[in-house]
């Protein structure tokens, strides 16, 4: 992706206001409204990296914009590959809304052969969209922190860098030392291993200090209501989170009750994908997560991973299992049914509380996504799995059963469609002479 960007932004680094010198004016209007709206749009770094000094560029050097890309023709042509460049390195969307700025052009000149062949680039492009949405990734994203006086300028410095997917933290932590003891010697390097941030005061003033921190992109609630699709979460990104777990005992983990996180928001001052994959963080800020909050997340996210598994094409019978199984599953330990026990049992302190309240609705959500995904792995199974389904409607009443003191039991049943209800309660009531076997997915 980065030759991508690096192509596009020299793409629009010859939509210059010189170019007046060699075309008509309703070409150069095109130019502004492609480099002042549509730009930002692609990248909001455009403006900053197609900025070109009068030391590289004088429009006023005689033949400086007679070139063929200083013309309607070369700029097409720049745009049409830099939008193939955006389809090899995945980024089918942002192609797409390239070959869309082809499309006035191509309909001035009346080309309608141009015009069927960019549709037809647009069709498949949508196409891969659809049908490799379960299988994209768009990189893993680490914060590294430098601490020393051997690191000169950069010391107290973090940065966000910007890795291949899939890539472990120990993996860019062996790299990074690697690259710094043949810089500073192996004795005078070294990886902190925990994420809290270190007292300065007790660091050897001769060693160097890095810190790596695995983290992931941070939305605001406002943010999320129109970064909907796995591309515009993972496109145009500035700010990343980690979260510290601890009690208020001093412990990094403890029972639902106690369990707090800080989180730390960082914020770089490029945005993501970048033509470095190192940017500079120039924002930083922490806040704590109650219990209560740590709790609705940690449910909110489970819902969100539940109904993105049922409803997924083409189905994974799989890892429907597995979340219905972490989900409903009588062996999970601090499960749902334990979260709502800990956090719903006090209706006076829920009608109290907002947090509890939004986390009373996320697990009336919840109920019906496992709803759900019961009947959609009940159509999806083979018949040598019939039972393995039976006993996880006999795990699904279970859980209900267990959330009836919070809800009360008609609340709890009208959660359930009549037809479904009815489903699993005629599976429980037949008679069974076989031993239950637990089917692992």
């Amino acid at each position: 992706s980065l030759a991508c960007l690096k192509q596009f932004v020299d793409c629009l680094s010859q939509a210059n206001p010189s170019t007046s010198h060699s075309m008509t004016k309703k070409c150069l209007l095109y130019f502004f409204v492609c480099l002042f709206v549509f730009a930002q749009k692609i990248t909001p770094n455009i403006l900053e990296e197609s900025a070109i000094s009068d030391d590289v560029l004088a429009p006023d050097d005689e033949g400086i914009c007679t070139g063929k890309l200083f013309a309607v023709k070369g700029l097409v042509g720049l745009i049409e590959n830099a939008a193939m460049l955006f389809d090899s390195g995945g980024l089918w969307e942002v192609a797409c809304m390239l070959h869309q700025q082809l499309v006035p052009i191509h309909e001035q000149n009346r080309d309608h052969k141009k015009l069927g062949k960019i549709y037809d680039k647009m069709s498949k492009l949508q196409g891969r969209i659809v049908s490799e949405s379960s299988r994209r990734s768009m990189g893993s994203y680490f914060r590294v922190s430098f601490y020393g006086s051997k690191f000169e300028d950069l010391d107290g410095m973090d940065f966000i860098y910007k890795e291949r997917s899939h890539m472990r933290l120990a993996e860019i932590a062996l790299r990074l030392e690697t690259f710094y003891q043949l810089q500073y010697g192996t004795d005078c390097l070294e990886i902190i291993k925990d994420s809290k941030e270190p007292d300065r005061s007790k660091l050897d003033p001769d060693k160097a200090y890095i810190q790596v921190t695995f983290v992931e992109p941070y939305f605001d609630n406002y943010e999320l209501k129109w970064r909907k699709t796995f591309f515009e979460k993972n496109y145009n990104i500035c700010r990343f989170y980690f979260d510290i777990p601890f009690t208020e005992g001093g412990k990094a983990h403890g029972d639902l009750a106690s369990q707090c996180k800080r989180r730390t928001i960082l914020k770089t001052a490029n945005v993501f994908p970048y033509v470095k994959t190192r940017i500079v963080v120039i924002h930083k800020e922490s806040y704590v997560l109650s219990p209560a909050e740590v709790a609705l997340e940690d449910m909110q996210r489970k819902y969100e991973r539940l109904i993105e598994v049922v409803r997924q094409a083409p189905p994974d019978v799989k890892g429907l299992q597995l979340q219905l199984q972490g989900s409903i599953g009588t062996t999970v330990n601090q499960g749902p049914a334990e979260v709502a026990l800990v956090f719903l049992g006090d209706s006076e302190q829920v009608g109290q509380d907002k947090t509890l309240r939004k986390l009373k609705h996320c697990f009336r959500d919840f109920v019906r996504g496992c709803a759900e995904g019961l009947e959609r792995n009940k159509e999806l199974i083979s018949e040598n799995q019939r039972e393995y389904q039976r006993e996880l409607e006999r795990n699904f009443v279970e859980f209900r059963r267990k959330l009836e003191p919070i809800f009360g039991k008609k609340t709890s049943q009208r959660w359930i469609k009549k037809n479904r209800e009815k489903t699993v309660l005629q599976n429980i009531s037949r008679p069974s002479n076989s031993h239950v076997v637990s089917h692992k997915p």
